[in-house]
């Protein structure tokens, strides 16, 4: 059991290795801020319709920016998710909120262009604990009808004590403001979440922080075996997954995980 668990872990650090050489390869392509393709010619909103659904957005990690999404948009555009974007937010931000007032402004151009009242979000790691406090604390559960996030430290990471220096890395910890405004009660709040975590997830210490509990959000946790932090928003069965929970319209408070095995 234990020599499973090693091999288990060294194919997922060895596919970490990989995908951080082929996102440096890429992070110079998602430096430039994605802007908003216009409305249609005479200025109308974009009609989002049948099998396009709602307009999806896309919120990276720390330190990452749009180009983490490159495969994700591939194959949410092969499932009818034609009005995908994605929203940079510096690496000098000092803090969440601004990032996340910065998301709502965001997605009120993305409902304003396309004419749909709500959108789906995605986010990565920090990207989706700022897309989680939009949620919550920003009235965003009118315009957001699912949340997934993707390795996102719900509960705070305790992970590299010396990245402390970043105000934004210290908001992550265990026990921060911005966690306990996280945890207040937050009642009647409209959106669906569907959280992934990873159970070789090395940012996420310990690994279950990324799995989101609270009593008054509708919340689907899915674990995931086999891989680690940076493979979650790459690897095509979590893809699959994400997918699936765009697409799925119910919503209920789960006890147990979801599963999700890509060993």
């Amino acid at each position: 059991m234990e020599f499973a668990k090693v091999t288990a872990l060294l194919r997922a650090t060895t596919l970490e290795a990989a995908i951080l050489t082929g996102r440096l390869v890429l992070y110079p392509s998602g430096i430039v801020p994605e802007r908003l393709a216009p409305a249609g010619g005479d200025g109308d909103p974009v009609s989002v319709t049948g099998g396009g659904g709602r307009p999806v957005v896309l919120l990276h990690g720390f330190v990452d920016n749009r180009s983490v999404f490159l495969l994700l948009r591939r194959t949410l555009a092969r499932h009818g998710r034609d009005q995908v974007s994605s929203l940079n937010y510096s690496p000098l931000t000092c803090d969440l909120r601004t990032a996340a007032e910065a998301l709502g402004r965001r997605i009120d151009a993305v409902l304003d262009r396309t004419g749909r009242t709500e959108v789906d979000l995605v986010g990565h790691s920090l990207g989706g604990l700022i897309a989680r406090y939009y949620v919550q604390r920003l009235g965003g559960d009118a315009r957001v009808r699912t949340l997934v996030t993707l390795g996102t430290p719900h509960a705070g990471t305790a992970v590299a004590p010396l990245a402390d220096a970043h105000p934004v890395v210290r908001q992550m910890r265990p026990g921060s403001e911005v966690l306990r405004e996280l945890a207040a009660p937050a009642p009647g709040c409209r959106t669906r979440f569907v959280s992934f975590w990873s159970d070789l997830d090395q940012i996420m210490v310990p690994v279950e922080t990324a799995r989101l509990d609270h009593p008054d959000l509708l919340v689907h946790n899915v674990r995931v075996s086999g891989i680690g932090h940076l493979a979650l928003p790459v690897h095509p069965t979590v893809a699959a997954g994400i997918v699936a929970a765009l697409d799925t319209e119910g919503a209920g408070q789960a006890a147990d995980d979801g599963a999700a095995s890509v060993a």
